[in-house]
């Protein structure tokens, strides 16, 4: 079993939103609502604004091909923060499988989830904020972030063995793509 984070690790009392969901309450806490200047814009995008695409088989080319996929991974991480990949090797139904794993685990009691929460250190394993200030403002979901490389941060212990196929899933996954990016 797990060692949960310690209620010391974090600022305030962690409430996972799915319990707050849960509760069925007629209005959202003032916790999670976001001052309207952070609030995404009804205003038409620009045409040009698409999330970031990256083709992993430019890290399997010549030296320039990869460097050009390292610099569009940069740029991506720079300017939007995340990006979409594609020709990364993981198959459909491999994938597939992994979003009912996670499904079935975010269905699953919170106190079952709970034997994987996070600290404010790693923010590795289950949970419902990032950051550790003190009365911030807070994302309306609860999450799980899982280290594979470096080694020096990977938690086993943080990767849940509920559903019971689940860490074989993730690592297939990891697998995978380690090999197709030759690291």
């Amino acid at each position: 079993m797990t060692k949960t984070s310690s209620p010391q690790d974090w600022p305030e009392p962690i409430v996972r939103v799915q319990s707050l969901s849960e509760r069925c309450t007629d209005s959202i806490p003032d916790r999670y609502i976001k001052p309207i200047s952070d609030r995404p814009s009804s205003a038409v995008l620009d045409d040009d604004a698409n999330i970031p695409i990256i083709d992993l088989a430019g890290l399997c080319g010549d030296p320039e091909a990869r460097a050009s996929t390292l610099s569009q991974i940069s740029e991506a991480c720079n300017e939007w923060g995340f990006f979409q990949i594609v020709n990364h090797g993981v198959s459909p139904q491999l994938m597939d499988m992994a979003r009912e794993t996670w499904r079935q685990f975010f269905h699953m009691p919170v106190e079952v989830k709970q034997q994987y929460a996070n600290s404010p250190k790693t923010y590795e394993g289950y949970g419902s904020r990032l950051g550790i200030e003190k009365g911030a403002i807070l994302d309306w979901s609860d999450y799980y972030f899982l280290h594979y490389l470096p080694l020096s941060l990977k938690d086993c212990n943080k990767w849940p063995s509920q559903p019971p196929s689940s860490r074989y899933i993730y690592i297939r996954i990891f697998s995978v793509i380690i090999v197709r990016i030759n690291i």
